[in-house]
């Protein structure tokens, strides 16, 4: 059968804003439906910090089968195995760390690809394809066509070499990984710095040069709006840890207030 479409890969051809959210520690299978109720477009797991297992993960990939929003998964790293093992379990999209070179995203690519595009292991009738091998040449020409490619520029070498980067083939997205970034221009969390600002101008401006979109995750609504104004356009609404805590904060902090107001 035909890989489910990509609502948000089509989007972000379009030049539009795809906006999501990150889970990185509340691994129950509801998640990503809790987060597609509550509009996001897409939902990003994360593999690189969580101990997210792929039993856990093929759990959360498919209770969002029959949702709108769109399944991603940021792997450990660029080698084959964790690219081409979290597309097996469902995932519609990458997300790969501390991409570094030409050479090294177009690996990612390959191994995000059946063949003639890359080198994707062939294995069909398993959750991927909704366990229907029905149609081989067509669910790898659809799983090329609608699987997300996103590189992260996160490093000082991502940078030097974004242009290489975002000319190949394949990649969708170049996502700033701000933290680390920082770290490796060795400004730690200095996100008003000249040097980090110029890096946002110029990962923005590649992605639109190449046809690509820039991608963040954003830690409040002030902050997507600064950077989609900057041209970023897949955005991601901070993740589970933060918003759980902001708004028990914020609430048990009313109440509080409240109570003592009244006392």
């Amino acid at each position: 059968m035909a890989l489910r479409s990509n609502p948000v890969k089509a989007a972000l051809r379009r030049g539009e804003v795809a906006l999501g959210t990150m889970v990185f520690e509340f691994r129950t299978p509801a998640i990503g439906q809790i987060a597609a109720n509550a509009g996001a477009e897409f939902v990003l797991f994360d593999c690189e910090h969580s101990p997210t297992d792929d039993e856990k993960l093929l759990g959360m990939l498919a209770a969002m089968r029959h949702t709108p929003a769109v399944p991603l998964v940021r792997v450990r790293g660029a080698q084959y195995h964790h690219i081409a093992r979290v597309l097996d379990v469902g995932a519609l999209g990458i997300m790969v760390p501390m991409v570094e070179s030409r050479a090294q995203a177009e690996a990612v690519v390959a191994a995000a690809k059946y063949p003639p595009q890359g080198r994707r292991g062939a294995a069909f009738g398993i959750a991927h394809d909704a366990y229907d091998a029905a149609t081989l040449v067509e669910t790898m020409r659809s799983a090329n066509d609608e699987t997300l490619v996103i590189a992260q520029i996160e490093t000082r070498a991502g940078l030097e070499n974004v242009e290489e980067i975002g000319a190949v083939e394949g990649i969708d997205v170049l996502w700033i990984g701000h933290f680390d970034l920082t770290n490796s221009l060795g400004i730690p969390g200095e996100f008003g710095h000249p040097q980090y600002v110029q890096a946002l101008h110029r990962c923005a401006g590649v992605a639109k040069r190449f046809g690509k979109a820039a991608g963040f995750m954003a830690g409040s609504p002030a902050e997507a709006d600064h950077m989609i104004a900057l041209g970023f356009r897949a955005i991601a609404y901070s993740g589970d840890i933060w918003i759980y805590q902001r708004a028990l904060r914020e609430n048990l902090e009313a109440i509080r207030s409240a109570l003592f107001m009244t006392a």
